[in-house]
């Protein structure tokens, strides 16, 4: 099991350097492909008091006139120990990780990152423990209830779920209970360590429009995997030695139907942190998703490249995790 862990971590590590090293081909490379040169870069460093003084500093001082593979391996440093910006007369010290500094607002982009981080993660929380409750359970009831109206109205609300677009559920939400019945006064984000309660009311709104989709699109999942796992042979031989039906269902059905749930469950909660874009443009939520969007409309490579460099990292993350819990769901898997 340790080797198994070891070698798990190693390849979640290696994978995010081949992230990384993707990442800044397509943001560096791609562009001097493309005819861009590295004084353009730098003007954009230096902003609209731009002169040819001003850019031949900024580009020797980032490092813009080296070879990119310099470059690159700079950047890698910056991530792990930190780095040294010279900008004028002054030295800046970014501190690790170190995404660089924003094109537009000459700001570190990691203390900005680390601001939103938390909104992304509890609406990716909140909105995770909703739709794999309901989802998981609205696809078990269905699947022990084949062809009944039960099974029916829930495979018809799932079959709306998935057909509604989070920006339409989420503006209705807005309209209905905070417009025209105001249950909530408004929609903001209050850390959980001020508050708990208040960070969970705030936030309920936006995780149930994020949650309605993925519940629906779980519950088809869970049905369709109920209903094939309940017709093996194994399930006949555990009804046939006298076990409870709850038993059977919940042991031996569930378990064997949840390892595809799971995988699934890793890859969309790591996606939905980095990306959650257009529940928080909805809700007016401060995430990392509007802070990329914002991002690309300014052309700002580093944010960019910090946004999306984390957003790999809760999905690899994610998908770790998934791996090491595969065993206790099903004993099928093996790890040697």
């Amino acid at each position: 099991m340790a080797a198994y862990i070891l070698r798990r971590v190693m390849g979640a590590v290696l994978l995010l350097l081949v992230v990384s090293a993707v990442t800044f081909a397509i943001f560096f490379l791609v562009p001097r492909i493309g005819g861009q040169t590295a004084d353009q870069l730098a003007t954009q460093y230096v902003g609209k008091d731009a002169n040819p003084a001003s850019v031949a500093a900024i580009k020797q001082n980032l490092g813009l006139d080296q070879p990119l593979y310099v470059q690159y391996w700079d950047f890698l440093k910056g991530l792990v120990v930190g780095a040294d910006y010279k900008f004028g007369p002054d030295a800046t010290h970014c501190s690790a990780p170190c995404f660089g500094y924003s094109f537009k607002s000459h700001i570190e982009v990691w203390p900005q990152l680390e601001q939103r981080i938390p909104v992304s993660f509890s609406l990716a929380v909140g909105a995770a423990v909703i739709w794999l409750v309901t989802g998981v359970t609205t696809g078990v009831i269905s699947a022990l209830r084949k062809g009944k109206p039960i099974d029916r109205f829930a495979m018809f609300i799932a079959l709306a779920g998935v057909s509604l677009p989070i920006f339409f559920t989420g503006q209705i939400l807005l309209a209905l209970f905070v417009y025209e019945i105001p249950v909530w006064e408004s929609i903001d984000y209050v850390p959980f360590t001020e508050n708990p309660a208040e960070w969970a009311w705030h936030l309920m709104l936006p995780w149930i429009s994020l949650a309605f989709l993925f519940s629906a699109l779980y519950a088809r999942l869970t049905r369709a995997g109920m209903l094939e796992t309940m017709s093996e042979d194994y399930i006949r031989t555990a009804r046939a030695k006298g076990l409870k039906e709850t038993t059977v269902v919940a042991k031996h059905g569930l378990r064997s139907a949840l390892t595809p749930i799971v995988t699934i469950f890793g890859m969309d909660f790591g996606t939905l942190v980095g990306t959650a874009v257009l529940t928080e443009t909805v809700f007016s939520l401060q995430g990392i998703g509007a802070y990329s969007v914002q991002a690309i409309k300014d052309n700002d490579l580093p944010i960019v490249m910090g946004v999306t460099l984390v957003a790999a990292f809760f999905i690899v993350f994610c998908n770790l995790i998934v791996d090491l819990v595969y065993a206790a769901i099903d004993p099928r898997v093996r790890y040697s």
